[in-house]
């Protein structure tokens, strides 16, 4: 993807978007061993990074494909922020959802006036009933992932964060179908070629780490992880940007997700979801900082970016 194709994207996307933090905490420097810069796209609009994405392939549809509504298919975050920006263009938006999909997820699609269709909680049963949807209404699909205008509408998370923090040696992100890792890797490398981009993903679900380890693209239909945002699988088009650009994908446990999402509630005060605890958990673990094998001087600590995707969670 050329720089000028996401230095669009955020212009077009830029009035309807928060410009999100990069937070610090000083307690989870010393306890990952490295100087940290959470992106909080749980701040953003519509709860989560999902809004740049959907934001950007609905506002780029031309007045005839438009008026045909959209649709598309989610666990839940994307089809909020398809619900959202259909709502900025005052067109219909379709969402199938797994059955199983948090409640606090489906009424935000709700709330921004999306029609929800349910379906089995497999990936193969969202795109059947995705599929059904768009011949019955003649809607335009917008894809969670395998769509270049969402990968340049997520890689502008990572350009604002390395516009805010310069010189990060490195930034982690969660990895699902690939949207969010695909765009943050030619995002931050688009500002900065050196750092490095690591994908974050829940042993339950590590089809991206099987993928990339194997060479070829390896499906997981259902996944009973924590982190629902994280149950979809690669697409071949984040898979062919991911082998070029990505450095890793480090897989985490469910305890760990549990755990550091806990930790980033008590100790930087803000809500997150598991998804999102799944990019911080590999550096709290010994020897976490050092598995990415940075290129530091000695005694000077690694900058490392950290996306926190989202804060749609179900309390209580």
């Amino acid at each position: 993807m050329e720089w000028q194709t996401i230095v669009s994207a955020h212009e077009r996307i830029r009035p309807r978007i928060h410009r999100t933090p990069a937070l610090t905490s000083k307690s989870l420097d010393a306890m990952a061993g490295a100087e940290l810069f959470f992106k909080c796209e749980n701040l953003q609009k519509t709860g989560s990074f999902k809004i740049r994405g959907a934001s950007n392939a609905i506002l780029s549809l031309g007045t005839a494909e438009a008026t045909r509504g959209v649709v598309t298919l989610s666990s839940g975050n994307h089809g909020a922020a398809v619900a959202c920006a259909a709502g900025w263009r005052q067109i219909p938006a379709w969402i199938v959802m797994p059955k199983n999909v948090p409640v606090v997820k489906c009424r935000a699609v709700e709330s921004y006036g999306g029609k929800i269709t349910f379906c089995e909680p497999t990936i193969t049963a969202r795109a059947e009933a995705a599929a059904r949807l768009q011949a019955e209404t003649g809607a335009v699909l917008i894809h969670p992932y395998d769509d270049d205008r969402i990968i340049a509408g997520q890689a502008t998370a990572a350009k604002e964060l390395m516009e805010d923090v310069p010189e990060l040696d490195a930034v982690l992100a969660p990895v699902s179908g690939g949207g969010l890792l695909s765009g943050t890797c030619q995002g931050a490398k688009g500002l900065r070629q050196e750092v490095r981009v690591f994908g974050c993903e829940p042993e339950r679900a590590d089809d991206a780490y099987r993928s990339l380890k194997t060479g070829e693209l390896q499906k997981l239909d259902s996944s009973d992880t924590i982190a629902d945002g994280l149950r979809a699988s690669l697409a071949p088009r984040t898979f062919a940007i991911l082998r070029k650009h990505v450095d890793g994908i480090l897989l985490v446990s469910e305890d760990e997700i549990k755990a550091t999402m806990r930790l980033i509630w008590e100790r930087m005060k803000i809500v997150i979801e598991p998804s999102s605890a799944v990019a911080l958990a590999p550096l709290l673990r010994t020897g976490g900082v050092a598995s990415l094998e940075l290129p530091k001087p000695e005694g000077k600590p690694a900058r490392l970016g950290v996306i926190l995707s989202g804060g749609n969670v179900e309390l209580g």
